[in-house]
This record gives C-alpha cells, sequence and structure tokens, in this order.
C-alpha cells in the first residue's frame, strides 16, 4: 500500500498538502475509494481511504490504526566521508531502504569534494527529500535524519552510540564477533574514496572504536556502507 509521510498525527478527515496530493492524483493516479497508509513517526501506521479528489486537494479519512513494524530493533547511525559527485545520494536511498536511522556528511583528510556552506545546506535539503521518499517507497516508520555536513573530530564527540564501528581497507575484526542482538545502537564509519588516513582511524578508535572488515576484497565508498549495514541487520535479526 501507498505510504506518506505526515507531520501531525492523523484524525477523521485529512486534506493532503498540495505537493503530495499531485503525487496521489497525477503520479499515482489513485482515485476516491482508493486506500493508502499515512504516518507520522510515531510509531503507528494509519490506513486511510481517499473520499474525494477536489481542486488538486486530496481529501482522506482515516480507517485504522496499527503498530508500523518495519522499523528494524537497532537505530544504525552513518557518518559517511563525503564522496565525489551524486555517490552520497545512491547512500541515502539505499540505507534508507535497509533502516538506516541517521547519516551524517563526514569531512575527512582525503574528501576531494568540499562544498562551501551555502552549496553544503543546498545538497542537505536535496539529501533529506531522498530520505522521505526512500523512506515511503520502502515502508519505514521513520524518515531518517539527514544531519549537517560535519568534520570527523566534532561527529565523534557528538557520537553516543554504543558500538562505533569502523570500515577500512586496513582490515579489522569479523562483524560477527563484534556484534549481537542486544546492541541497540550503532554507528558506521566509511571513508571517502581515498579512505581514512591512519590519523584518523586512530582518532575514531581513541574515541571507543573499533575495526571491523567487510571480507578481503576493497569496496567502494558507495558500496561499503551497504554491504556494513547489511550484514549488522542480518546479525541482528532484522533481515528475518
Amino acid at each position: 500500500m501507498q505510504k506518506l509521510f505526515i507531520d501531525f498525527v492523523p484524525a477523521g478527515r485529512v486534506v493532503l498538502n498540495r505537493e503530495q496530493s499531485r503525487h496521489i492524483a497525477k503520479s499515482l493516479r489513485m482515485k476516491a475509494g482508493d486506500m493508502l497508509t499515512l504516518t507520522c513517526g510515531d510509531g503507528s501506521d494509519y490506513g486511510c481511504i481517499i473520499d474525494e479528489i477536489c481542486d488538486g486537494e486530496v481529501i482522506l479519512s482515516v480507517c485504522y490504526k496499527q503498530a508500523n513494524s518495519s522499523e528494524p530493533t537497532i537505530k544504525a547511525k552513518l557518518f559517511q566521508g563525503v564522496p565525489k559527485g551524486d555517490k552520497m545520494e545512491d547512500i541515502i536511498q539505499k540505507c534508507t531502504e535497509l533502516g538506516i536511522s541517521e547519516i551524517t556528511p563526514v569531512l575527512t583528510h582525503r574528501s576531494v569534494s568540499r562544498p562551501d556552506k551555502k552549496a553544503a545546506a543546498k545538497k542537505q535539503v536535496r539529501y533529506q527529500k531522498i530520505a522521505l521518499e526512500a523512506a515511503q517507497q520502502s515502508g519505514r516508520g521513520v524518515v531518517p535524519e539527514i544531519c549537517d555536513m560535519d568534520t570527523l573530530s566534532h561527529a565523534l564527540e557528538q557520537d553516543d552510540s554504543d558500538l562505533k564501528i569502523i570500515f577500512y581497507e586496513g582490515g579489522g575484526d569479523a562483524l560477527k564477533g563484534i556484534i549481537n542482538e542486544d546492541i541497540k545502537t550503532v554507528s558506521i564509519y566509511i571513508g571517502p574514496e581515498g579512505g581514512f588516513e591512519k590519523t584518523e582511524v586512530e582518532l575514531i578508535k581513541s574515541k571507543g572504536g573499533v575495526a571491523a572488515t567487510l571480507g578481503k576484497r576493497i569496496l567502494r565508498t558507495q558500496t561499503a556502507p551497504v554491504a556494513a549495514l547489511t550484514a549488522i541487520m542480518l546479525l541482528t535479526g532484522n533481515l528475518e
């Protein structure tokens, strides 16, 4: 069933905004009598029926409320070294589908792309929209937060996850020996195209980070977070 995120708890009759109404009526060609799901991130899904489409507005009635069952039991954050081009968009889309809770683009020594504050703010708006669309498509119960671009040192200071894992070409321990189903919060650190510098690896370790491997092959910066998150979700029982 089509899912839409709204910023209020739906009750009774609901009028979608212009953008959502246009998407429902024009792009999806839905009509009166069709069902869709609304969610506001409160842990519930609200099944709704389209009552009418009038003057560019879609009007719904809430039919039932049920607990959302699509969110993983573990909250995973991604600290991604800023990559070149549009790779970050792919990373956000795929990781949102897999269940990430938060993504922070991080500037590292080897980050080639270094947008100024204005360009970074513009990218952040687009990134959040990509996360919203991916969350709706995959049936998520919440939209991951795409944080402002940050430095590695400051990001580490703000990171309060139970477990911090760094993945880089220098190798590390097998994930199955690090991850278990009791862990509630985990942070994933991935470098840009050139990887992390040794000093950055040591900095992450000094803040409690542990090094893990994703196998003997060197993965691209846009592949590594997807592989890491998939493995973590599998090991915590969230891909069953």
